[in-house]
């Protein structure tokens, strides 16, 4: 059975005291590599049987999504694997059905959508930061599982995942950011009010998960306090969700080359870039 497929610990219970040293970047790339090889196979069955798939990532900001998200797709192609990542509504938007401007992105027949932050924007930040009344985000509550119900039985395989970061680890990811220039684009004027409003985003998560949490499309929590453990149980419980097969695959063999002809390289005055490196 492909390593992708096996039923690990994280089927199990998470226990919060149950701490287990960093790994080494060799020790998660020799893990990564197996599920990356059942990756490109699940795509390739996608492909030839017109599944769909849906994938919701959810959780605090700096829960590590993007990192997930990088991890799950670095290796296929992005043609089948989808990442949908919504700016803020425009006015029209707004004016819309709440969940109508996510509709356009499920997915059709052979592709992979992944949603950086979802239609549950409403039950969160939204919410959080006050940008809906309490009615508005009730009636999505109550709306939301007929939504994803409908969803389903139009034959998408729905599957939604919530990273659960502590206070400790967000905070140490937050303050890496402001002192990281790579990461400044990661921390907006948004996370910094929200970070300081820890307990109204657990009674939103609360009353979110007592709401969505259904038989049909349940919630999946990941501990996320370790990146590189939270990336690959991740990609090995997504592969253990889809019932995908491994199919047939012709020999790959590289063709020869044609003969040159009589072609000779131009002395041409290329504009090469500089060897700095």
């Amino acid at each position: 059975m492909p390593k992708g497929k096996e039923k690990t610990g994280h089927d199990a219970q998470h226990d919060p005291g149950d701490h287990k040293a960093p790994m080494s970047f060799k020790e998660y790339s020799k893990e990564l590599l197996p599920l990356h090889v059942e990756l490109v196979r699940l795509q390739e069955w996608v492909v030839q049987t017109g599944a769909k798939v849906c994938i919701v990532f959810e959780g605090r900001d700096g829960a590590g999504k993007g990192g997930v998200i990088k991890a799950l797709t670095e290796r296929v192609s992005p043609r089948v694997f989808r990442v949908v990542a919504l700016p803020a509504p425009t006015e029209r938007e707004k004016s819309q059905m709440y969940v109508q401007r996510y509709l356009p992105h499920l997915p059709a027949a052979g592709e992979i959508v992944i949603f950086d932050r979802s239609w549950y924007n409403r039950a969160g930040v939204e919410r959080v930061m006050g940008f809906c009344t309490e009615e508005q985000v009730e009636s999505f509550l109550r709306a939301v599982p007929l939504v994803e119900q409908a969803i389903i039985h139009s034959g998408i395989v729905l599957i939604k995942y919530w990273l659960e970061v502590s206070q400790a680890e967000q905070t140490r990811r937050l303050e890496g950011r402001v002192h990281d220039g790579r990461k400044l684009w990661k921390l907006s004027d948004m996370d910094l009010k929200s970070y300081s409003r820890w307990y109204d985003y657990s009674r939103a998560r609360d009353a979110m998960f007592r709401a969505t949490d259904t038989e049909y499309a349940p919630w999946h929590v990941v501990d996320s306090n370790d990146k590189q453990r939270a990336r690959l149980n991740v990609i090995a419980d997504l592969l253990n969700r889809i019932p995908y097969e491994s199919l047939p695959r012709k020999e790959v063999k590289l063709p020869k080359r044609q003969k040159p002809e009589g072609y000779e390289e131009p002395a041409y005055p290329y504009r090469r870039v500089a060897q700095r490196y």
